[in-house]
């Protein structure tokens, strides 16, 4: 079931590009800013890799809003894509797509005219008591990062 702003942002564990878990519920309560969670379907794809890019090259713009990245890339794939593409923010592996399927970017897809189950491009914006504030399914990869600075 899709998100929509007002609703309680979903908790979750998940492990970053450096094998360190981190912890929604424990991030906003040390730091009460807000939090972008983007989904993406694969990294280091042009889509992903657009998407993923836009929101670093708009970095300095943004405040203090963290950036989170959520695919069910493994996280030293993940690292491979940072490093890479010099992204600076947090990845999160999310390899059984439970997260994504709580925050209702889990879905079906068609490529050629074969159904499949995977990420639905989305992305989220959290502000400092767990409420999504913002809820952007199907999103553009160019799109996100323009969404993003509208918001804020």
């Amino acid at each position: 079931m899709p998100l929509k702003p007002g609703d309680k942002a979903p908790d979750f564990t998940l492990l970053d590009q450096r094998g360190e878990p981190f912890s929604l519920r424990r991030a906003l309560r040390q730091r009460r800013a807000r939090h972008l969670l983007f989904f993406y379907s694969k990294a280091d794809t042009p889509g992903c890799t657009a998407q993923a890019c836009g929101l670093r090259d708009v970095a300095a713009d943004i405040g203090d809003t963290v950036v989170l990245g959520l695919s069910p890339d493994t996280p030293a794939k993940q690292a491979k894509f940072d490093e890479k593409n010099g992204l600076g923010f947090l990845l999160l592996s999310d390899s059984d797509h439970a997260v994504a399927e709580a925050y209702g970017a889990w879905g079906e897809k068609s490529m050629y005219g074969k159904k499949y189950m995977g990420i639905v491009r989305s992305a989220f914006l959290v502000d400092g008591k767990g409420v999504v504030a913002e809820a952007w399914y199907k999103v553009s990869p160019k799109d996100t990062a323009a969404n993003l600075l509208k918001a804020l």
